[in-house]
């Protein structure tokens, strides 16, 4: 590794512990991490705020929480979450952590088991990696959870989790792809979306919602988006054939026994509704719950509509190694609503809890971020 031009100290933002805005710390004397043997330093362009980050920080994901995350998602849930499983994996997070899932950036240095000929690449990190523990398909790791992620100016990751990416978008709307993208991508795959099929997405107007709007138009479904009426013409300009309103029950809206696939994102006390606009058949697959995650199943629902459900987190490989090629034949556009520097991350996030935007929120980071790129 050739760190002669490299920094010893960065600016970023620390996560401090489970809580308020206030556990989200900005500092400009982090030391910059040194790569493994196997892993590559990344000088971070752009990254962006996701759900995970919130449920993160708030404690959300304890399951001592059975609310909604919205009562919480500033001021944090207090002593309701438990230090030992306010985590996604229902581990203990090792504190202070540096969050943020989605990096697009440069590698500037590799450890020595890494061929030096990737520095210089334009890269983006997949965010759900595999577990470097546990190779069986289904432990992963979250990159900005399990480790420090793209809240700052320099990160490091796995060689084999950095994907090289030849596109002429800017660094903040690449960054707005990974997390998002792949978790929608994850989902519909999950689900197994086939062209004409009907597909209901909740919280359509989230970064997983619009990505999955986008996606499953791609894949020539027929795209039914629940979201706030005021985002109406917003889902339908993503590519949505029909828009329902988030506020009207969805019984009023949707016919009985009428959709194949549910996207679910939201979950909550409308969330019965959703399994009885099903076909006779038809999947359910979910990846979000921040209306509630407590709710009531019939069971006889289930079975006597031989529904099939699929809970979506962990993903393939080649789900990323697909959204790769999605961006570099532009078949899929990003959604940024704003842009933040670095020490905005607290205000961003707040932004994101107050949900008043569409796509998703970016933060900026390196000097050149919003800057498009000629592609190679």
């Amino acid at each position: 590794m050739n760190n002669s031009h490299i920094p010893k100290t960065m600016h970023g933002v620390l996560l401090t512990g489970h809580g308020g805005l206030d556990n989200l710390e900005y500092r400009d004397n982090l030391a910059v991490p040194v790569p493994a043997s196997n892993e590559v330093l990344i000088r971070v362009g752009a990254t962006a705020i996701n759900n995970t980050d919130i449920n993160t920080r708030t404690g959300w994901y304890s399951k001592t929480i059975t609310s909604g995350r919205g009562e919480g998602a500033e001021a944090g849930f207090g002593k309701s979450s438990s230090q030992q499983d306010s985590s996604w994996s229902g581990k203990p997070l090792r504190l202070p952590r540096i969050q943020g899932a989605d990096v697009c950036g440069t590698i500037v240095a590799v450890g020595r088991d890494v061929h030096p000929s990737r520095i210089g690449e334009r890269v983006l990190v997949r965010p759900m990696q595999q577990s470097p523990d546990n190779t069986d398909s289904h432990h992963l790791i979250t990159f900005g959870s399990e480790c420090d992620g793209g809240y700052a100016q320099y990160t490091v990751a796995r060689s084999t989790e950095v994907f090289a990416i030849n596109s002429g978008l800017s660094d903040v709307q690449l960054a707005s792809f990974p997390c998002a993208y792949s978790t929608a991508e994850g989902m519909l795959e999950r689900a197994s979306l086939k062209a004409n099929e009907k597909i209901l997405i909740t919280g359509a107007s989230g970064g997983v919602g619009s990505a999955a709007v986008q996606l499953a138009k791609r894949r020539g479904a027929h795209v039914i988006a629940v979201c706030a009426e005021a985002k109406r013409a917003d889902i339908l300009n993503m590519g949505a054939d029909e828009v329902i309103a988030r506020e009207r029950p969805l019984r009023e809206q949707i016919e009985t026994e009428s959709i194949h696939v549910v996207a679910d994102l939201v979950a909550g006390t409308e969330w019965p509704a959703l399994l009885d606009v099903l076909i006779r058949g038809g999947r359910y697959v979910v990846s979000g719950a921040i209306a509630g995650p407590m709710v009531s199943l019939d069971v006889r629902t289930l079975y006597l509509k031989d529904l099939t459900f699929f809970g979506a987190t962990w993903q393939p490989r080649h789900v990323f190694e697909n959204l790769i090629g999605y961006i570099e034949r532009d078949e899929i556009r990003p959604i940024v609503a704003k842009t933040y520097s670095l020490n905005e991350v607290a205000q961003a996030q707040r932004d994101f809890i107050g949900k008043r935007f569409s796509g998703k929120l970016a933060i900026a980071v390196g000097d050149a971020a919003d800057t498009p790129r000629e592609t190679k």
